[in-house]
């Protein structure tokens, strides 16, 4: 798809890479659960099936709360994410020649 990042590009499009994709091209605001199931386009059984995961991995973390809602963000403290990140950035620039190419003159 032309929309796709280059994370969902070259990994393809998995609820874990949705997950993390829509965190981290969304990184300066914060967002319930329920705001990541419609921004991602998954059910919420799908959703929920792999939250824990990335959870219990620390990319993500709660900033705030208000009622039951709590609203997450990206953690960017940890490494795993700056890895991310780093990758994210390299997938960019090795598209970026391969995009140009693809523009004709």
């Amino acid at each position: 798809m032309e929309d796709d990042s280059v994370l969902i590009e070259y990994f393809g499009d998995t609820p874990i890479i949705r997950i993390i994709d829509f965190l981290l091209e969304n990184r300066l605001f914060d967002y319930s659960k329920k705001q990541i199931i419609e921004e991602t386009g998954m059910s919420k059984a799908t959703f929920y099936r792999y939250w824990e995961r990335i959870v219990e991995m620390e990319l993500v973390k709660p900033t705030r709360s208000f009622g039951k809602t709590t609203l997450y963000k990206l953690n960017e403290a940890n490494p795993v994410v700056d890895k991310i990140k780093e990758l994210e950035m390299a997938l960019i620039e090795r598209a970026a020649p391969i995009a140009t190419k693809a523009i004709p003159s």
